[in-house]
């Protein structure tokens, strides 16, 4: 299994599940919703040490900076974010709710008990909100000090929460999702969950591609930049994050697509390593779209008062999101628990269907940071004129 990549893992990891929901075999399924319990348990410890190992790094390194140059391109690609959570949001008002009662929900449980038959308490250190505020409050506070010690310590807990997320949390996640899915079967919830899953997972991939397009619609629009060249320009770099699951290590093909889409080397070198860390648009899609699907498929209706807070808080708490495959869904745990209510089987629904797009997701991250250096190239050169100018 460790051979394999963390995609085929987990579709292996259903099946199995699956598998051994069939059964009937209730001890097994139980032994499995004993781990599910104990490990969500676990997660739900770690999430505030995420948000403040990951988040308040993250504000000092940003806070840091103030020219310009940055201040732009940390608003537009905020702005995209918000934006594409907005749209990701607007379609799952128009589709998913026919969707999701045309497939008649997630399914009704069963009568059949698979309660686990321990479980382990792991009260989390903080409160998930309260994690958020003391990330906030620490990253601007770092931002300010002259002394780095407070920083480096900070620094340090993210190498260890990033350590335990790659060495310990990814690798078991499998098993966790075997376990839903095998609960989720003997429960006779198998199909509604699976034609939902299926539904989300295909809205979500074609949002993608819609919001990539309007971005470059945008590019064309205030720049004058062709759509099609500008866009072909950006394939390689689309095609290596589809391969990589990675922003970070798609950087050196972004730059070199961005030069090829005029952008000068000063704004290319600044602007695409830092969009990688902080525009996460195909991220927010899925997040969105995902949530409001599972929200359906339990009865409750998502409305723009519980989506709007929650999408903004996403383009703040997915800065600096770790940098493996699924960092941003592993930010925004705490953000479905605290904000929507999701329980630990829905946060692993949601961990499976973001690690199953999530080289789209990145693909859609990677081919924005392109657009964005675009715009930002154009307010540079405004920029230099002005400056010029006054002289």
């Amino acid at each position: 299994m460790k051979k394999l990549g963390l995609l085929p893992r987990l579709f292996v990891a259903i099946l199995a599940g699956i598998v051994l929901g069939s059964t009937g075999i209730l001890p097994i399924v139980k032994i499995l919703a004993t781990f599910n319990a104990v490990f969500g348990n676990f997660l739900g410890f770690m999430i505030p040490l995420i948000i403040v190992g990951f988040v308040a790094p993250g504000i000092a390194d940003l806070g840091k900076k103030a020219n310009n140059i940055f201040i732009s391109t940390v608003a537009i690609a905020y702005t995209s974010t918000i934006i594409a959570g907005l749209l990701a949001f607007f379609a799952g008002k128009a589709v998913l709710p026919k969707l999701v009662n045309k497939l008649g929900g997630l399914g009704e449980k069963s009568g059949i008990d698979i309660s686990p038959y321990f479980t382990i308490e792991m009260p989390a250190v903080i409160g998930v909100m309260s994690a958020l505020v003391l990330a906030f409050l620490l990253g601007l506070g770092m931002a300010n000090l002259k002394e780095k010690n407070l920083f480096k310590a900070v620094s340090d807990l993210q190498k260890i929460v990033s350590k335990v997320i790659s060495k310990v949390v990814i690798p078991l996640i499998p098993v966790h999702i075997a376990g839903i899915f095998s609960r989720i079967t003997a429960e006779g919830r198998l199909l509604a969950t699976i034609k939902a899953f299926s539904s989300i997972f295909a809205l979500i991939l074609a949002m993608q591609a819609v919001y990539i397009m309007i971005q470059y619609i945008a590019v064309n629009a205030y720049t004058g930049k062709p759509l099609v060249g500008a866009l072909k320009n950006m394939l390689p770099a689309y095609f290596t994050a589809v391969g990589t699951q990675s922003s970070a290590a798609t950087i050196p093909v972004s730059l070199e697509c961005s030069r090829k889409n005029g952008v000068e080397e000063d704004v290319v070198d600044f602007v695409v390593p830092l969009c990688a860390t902080i525009h996460l648009a195909g991220d927010t899609i899925a997040l969105v779209l995902g949530s409001m699907g599972f929200m359906l498929g339990m009865g409750v209706e998502p409305t723009m008062a519980m989506m709007f807070p929650f999408i903004l808080m996403l383009g703040v708490t997915m800065v600096a999101a770790p940098g493996i495959p699924g960092g941003g869904v592993m930010a925004a745990l705490g953000l479905l628990e605290n904000m929507l209510s999701f329980g630990a089987s829905h946060q692993a629904l949601m961990i499976a269907l973001h690690f199953s797009q999530d080289s789209f997701g990145t693909a859609t991250n990677v081919t924005g940071d392109g657009a964005i250096a675009i715009i930002v190239n154009k307010i540079s050169k405004k920029y230099s004129k002005i400056k010029a100018e006054t002289i």
